[in-house]
């Protein structure tokens, strides 16, 4: 029969559900359907991609432009 480690932590051994934050993480971890980010969290999120947007639509336009395609052939000498 093998030995259970000693733990100084009450945490595991605790059945009923407190307000702590390990049994919050397992409440979401059996309830991932029950779970939304918050209103907060979505509008700042939504807000960082525009201004993310807004960065790369200037990087762009600020660039040099190339033609890939030149109107005037190349003289092709062998």
């Amino acid at each position: 029969m093998t030995r259970r480690k000693k733990t100084r932590s009450l945490a595991d051994k605790v059945t009923i559900r407190t307000g702590r934050r390990k049994d919050y993480k397992q409440w979401r971890h059996e309830n991932p359907d029950e779970i939304t980010s918050s209103r907060r969290f979505t509008q700042k999120k939504r807000q960082q991609r525009k201004l993310q947007a807004a960065r790369k639509l200037a990087r762009q336009e600020e660039g040099q432009s190339i033609e890939i395609h030149p109107d005037t052939p190349e003289n092709k000498d062998d």
